[in-house]
């Protein structure tokens, strides 16, 4: 299985463009942390940290219908749960997963599969 990038969602109202166009289908990719470190310079940003978010959706997300560029303003002008889902698709596909390995019992053998939590510097589980 190849490791995925790009992550295809379908917005639940849409967001509708100066021409009335409606456009609900896009892309996002996974984000770097340069995407979440540069916001942080921004005027926006300062002024109002909730605002951050706006700029990263902006940054990741690399298709949205026929629009040709997805800037700070396309995002500004989405519906409010259009907004919310993005922000929560963002989250899901950039959080961290669980390593999975195989294991096999010791005293039956039976073979299965399990999640390894990853490990924090002082040991503890993240």
């Amino acid at each position: 299985m190849a490791f995925m990038t790009e992550y295809e969602f379908e917005l639940p109202r849409g967001y509708v463009d100066e021409h009335g166009n409606l456009h609900k289908r896009g892309t996002m990719r996974l984000a770097t942390a340069a995407d979440e470190i540069l916001p942080m310079r921004d005027p926006r940003v300062q002024q109002n940290p909730s605002y951050l978010s706006i700029i990263l959706l902006a940054r990741v997300i690399t298709k949205l219908g026929d629009l040709q560029a997805i800037d700070t303003k396309v995002i500004e002008k989405l519906f409010t749960a259009d907004l919310t889902f993005l922000q929560n698709f963002y989250r899901q596909i950039n959080e961290v997963e669980h390593l999975k390995i195989q294991a096999v019992c010791p005293k039956c053998e039976h073979e299965y599969e399990m999640d390894m939590p990853f490990l924090g510097e002082m040991g503890e589980v993240l």
